[in-house]
């Protein structure tokens, strides 16, 4: 779980305006920074699951976060990523993911779960293919359609 020792790095990422463009959809500062670190960190008292740090192994360097997402009102489950642009095509988010699908099907007990992905982002259509899922449909969130893609639990 993230915490405050992770702000510095964690800013880092979430400041760059090319990380955030699929997600916040825009520059955060580190106000807005800090509050979304907070409301990762909520989640985990509000729901029971969450958001990771990933760390880089050799320098323990946060390198991006990877987990789970349900506020309320959203469409379901979901699986999502964020991965610092220096460690951007370095299988990170992949590595992460599939290790999230394994722990949702067999510690979480669910069957089933998404990734909403804006349809431009083909770095991250690319996770979600790798991990196995597939397209389900589309939704609209805050004005902006995403894909959903989507993986079952296998008997």
């Amino acid at each position: 779980m993230l915490n405050a020792d992770d702000f510095e790095e964690y800013s880092a990422i979430h400041t760059d305006a090319e990380v955030t463009r699929f997600t916040a959809r825009k520059h955060l500062d580190r106000m807005e920074t800090w509050r979304h670190l907070a409301m990762i960190a909520g989640h985990w008292h509000l729901r029971g699951f969450g958001m990771w740090g990933v760390f880089e192994k050799d320098s323990d360097r946060l390198v991006g976060r990877v987990g789970f997402y349900q506020p309320d009102g959203w469409p379901d489950f979901e699986l999502g990523w964020t991965i610092g642009r220096n460690w951007w095509g370095k299988g990170y988010a992949t590595e992460a993911a599939q290790r999230c699908v394994e722990f949702a099907f067999r510690d979480l007990d669910r069957d089933h779960l998404i990734s909403l992905i804006d349809p431009l982002n083909v770095a991250s259509i690319r996770v979600a293919e790798r991990i196995g899922e597939t397209v389900q449909g589309d939704v609209t969130v805050d004005g902006h359609r995403l894909i959903i893609y989507g993986i079952a639990r296998t008997a």
